[in-house]
């Protein structure tokens, strides 16, 4: 499943940047297809951009093994874990980590819904603005479009899973040596918040590094677009 995505992520992407590149021969035959047709290309190409985000994101070790992207041990902790790595308790703080990528893990698979209804509002003035922006114009989109929506969504799914894979009793059991100590004040924290900031930081780090990916080398595609997914338009080669 993950390798399809990424198969056709360049395919379906590409096809509708080029359809509105300046100067290219699918920008003069998207001059014969009206706004919807290219409206419509775009929105599929949206709907596997961000399925393939989902996908190596939403999925056991999607944060935890990408270095890039794995949560950390909160700021505020740091103290903590120098404190029990020390004592020989290390264990425990690798396996709280673990249990918040656990948790974000488990709330991605909800952007689904959310990117979906995003996609289906996609106006032609918003393709043109995607297809023609920067390196990273569809993640910016989805950002700009979802980032609340998916925030408000993902905190009860966190505040659930980090209770289901054991990442607030293990923070708590953690954190009470601390509170009698002059930094314990300072190991409070909303827990549940730093996880979704991350999460969401994560799925859009992911999703910008895709599209640059497409966008750096398009053009080894361009046949099998038109023939496979652009070709009722008539584009010229």
């Amino acid at each position: 499943m993950r390798r399809t995505h990424k198969t056709l992520l360049p395919l379906l992407f590409f096809a509708g940047w080029a359809m509105l590149s300046p100067g290219s021969s699918s920008a003069a035959a998207a001059d014969h297809n009206d706004n919807g047709q290219i409206s419509a290309g775009l929105r599929e190409a949206l709907f596997v951009s961000s399925d393939a985000a989902i996908s190596l994101t939403g999925t056991t070790d999607g944060f935890f093994r990408n270095p890039e992207i794995k949560i950390p041990l909160p700021r505020q902790l740091k103290p903590l874990n120098n404190g029990l790595r020390a004592v020989g308790q290390g264990r425990s703080v690798d396996e709280f980590v673990l249990s918040m990528n656990r948790a974000a893990e488990r709330a991605v698979p909800v952007t689904r819904s959310i990117f979906t209804d995003a996609i289906r509002r996609v106006t032609f003035n918003d393709a043109r603005k995607i297809l023609q922006g920067g390196d990273t114009a569809v993640t910016d989109f989805f950002r700009e479009k979802t980032s609340d929506q998916l925030a408000t969504a993902f905190l009860p799914i966190v505040e659930r899973s980090m209770g289901d894979v054991g990442a607030t009793r293990k923070y708590k059991e953690l954190t009470r040596p601390l509170h009698q100590l002059p930094f314990g004040r300072s190991a409070s924290m909303d827990l549940d918040g730093y996880v979704v900031d991350k999460a969401l930081d994560g799925l859009f780090h992911v999703m910008g590094e895709e599209e640059r990916r497409i966008r750096r080398n398009p053009a080894k595609h361009l046949s099998r677009i038109i023939r496979v997914v652009f070709g009722q338009l008539n584009l010229r080669r």
